[in-house]
């Protein structure tokens, strides 16, 4: 059945066929030859417009209030009605969009009046991990062949200081060239030399400082702020390449130590990104009995080697005091057991070293380059890797730099 073009006079038709019909509807519908829900359509501007009347209720009405006068003999003497327009249809999240925020008004009872749902184009966390489980399932980590010869009290960390892969820079502007493919050779390169610099430690840590990813996810910019960045090629692409190179470097280092524990801390840039390729490492290396990935969804990292306590954060949520002192609060017994205390962070791209009372707080330069906000703004720093060695018993053994 046809559907004539939305007018007034065609609603006015409807509504003189509804009348028509003794306020059938399905009956109006077939009398006019248009669709049962097209007339309920018409039926509700009708209302609106005031062409039904106030005979409670209205198509597409609800009633909100009724009231009853009575007079002295008993009798009802008046009544009203008060009607507002129904409920819409159930809400549905638009393809593609994530919910944003929530904004609730309420009564002077404190009871919900109405509610506005904020959404924004973003990558659901849930979708993209079940899809990374989805692709890894059907894959498994190659064996590891770990040295005969290792040392059981040393323990070597790995720092991964935000690598910001996906990130771009035009060398004629920033003075460097950097993409995907440049980040993932230098990094790969420096990994591989700091591997073989290193003791052959039982335990290792890989441990990535956050913003392992430049950006989020497609709409390339930080989640909290919505600084627009510059990025290499489309966000699958980065998302893929970051999850192998992730994959590749810790089993790279578990050639080599006979116990790795992989952490990467969400930045501020890549929160949910993170989070995704945590999964991924868990499921790729989930039947290695040499390979621990660490999947806490908090934004700190702790860990005790024998009379060493460390901890480490991005870097954007806490000055260095905090740190320490976060330190103690969350960790008290290993506090109280350790002698030789450590807390790493990132974010702000350079080499900084401070005690905090009896906590080693320092930093880590990127092993990125400088993008054209970096570039124009004026910050400048060394580009190194570093690896760690701890003694269990006498504390830091000795340290490893790779400059990029």
């Amino acid at each position: 059945m046809g559907t004539p073009p939305l007018t007034r006079e065609a609603v006015e038709a409807s509504v003189s066929a509804y009348l028509a019909n003794d306020r059938h509807q399905l009956r109006t519908a077939d009398a006019i030859g248009m669709s049962r829900g097209t007339v309920q359509h018409h039926l509700r501007l009708a209302a609106r417009w005031g062409m039904l009347g106030t005979d409670p209720v209205l198509p597409g009405y609800q009633i909100s209030r009724a009231t009853t006068t009575i007079d002295a003999d008993g009798n009802v003497a008046r009544r009203s009605i008060q009607q507002r327009p129904e409920p819409g249809e159930p809400f549905a999240l638009p393809p593609g969009h994530r919910v944003k925020g929530i904004s609730t008004l309420l009564d002077a009872d404190g009871r919900t009046s109405a509610q506005w749902i904020k959404t924004a184009v973003g990558t659901d966390p849930a979708a993209l991990t079940d899809a990374l489980r989805d692709v890894l399932a059907g894959y498994a980590a190659p064996a590891i062949n770990t040295p005969d010869t290792i040392d059981d009290d040393l323990l070597t960390v790995y720092v991964l200081p935000d690598l910001h892969l996906g990130m771009r820079a035009w060398g004629r502007e920033t003075g460097e060239d950097y993409d995907l493919d440049i980040a993932v050779a230098s990094i790969r390169r420096a990994v591989g030399d700091l591997v073989a610099q290193s003791r052959p430690t039982r335990r290792a840590v890989v441990l990535g400082l956050g913003d392992y990813f430049h950006q989020n996810d497609q709409r390339n910019a930080t989640p909290a702020s919505g600084h627009q960045l510059d990025v290499d090629g489309r966000w699958p692409k980065v998302l893929r390449t970051g999850v192998q190179l992730a994959a590749d470097l810790v089993h790279l280092v578990g050639q080599k130590h006979g116990q790795v524990t992989a952490r990467f801390l969400p930045g501020n840039h890549d929160p949910d990104a993170a989070a995704a390729l945590t999964v991924a490492l868990g499921l790729f290396f989930r039947s290695s009995p040499h390979i621990t990935i660490d999947d806490s969804p908090g934004l700190h990292w702790y860990h005790r080697h024998g009379k060493v306590l460390l901890g480490a954060s991005h870097g954007h949520t806490l000055k260095p005091e905090g740190m320490a002192m976060m330190l103690a609060a969350d960790r008290p017994q290993d506090w109280g057991e350790s002698r030789f205390r450590h807390f790493f962070f990132g974010h702000i791209h350079h080499v900084t070293a401070k005690e905090v009372g009896s906590v080693w707080v320092e930093s880590f330069s990127s092993p990125a380059a400088k993008d054209a906000y970096a570039a124009g703004g004026g910050w400048r720093s060394g580009r190194r890797l570093t690896a760690i060695t701890f003694d269990a018993e006498e504390g830091q053994r000795g340290r490893h730099f790779v400059n990029l």
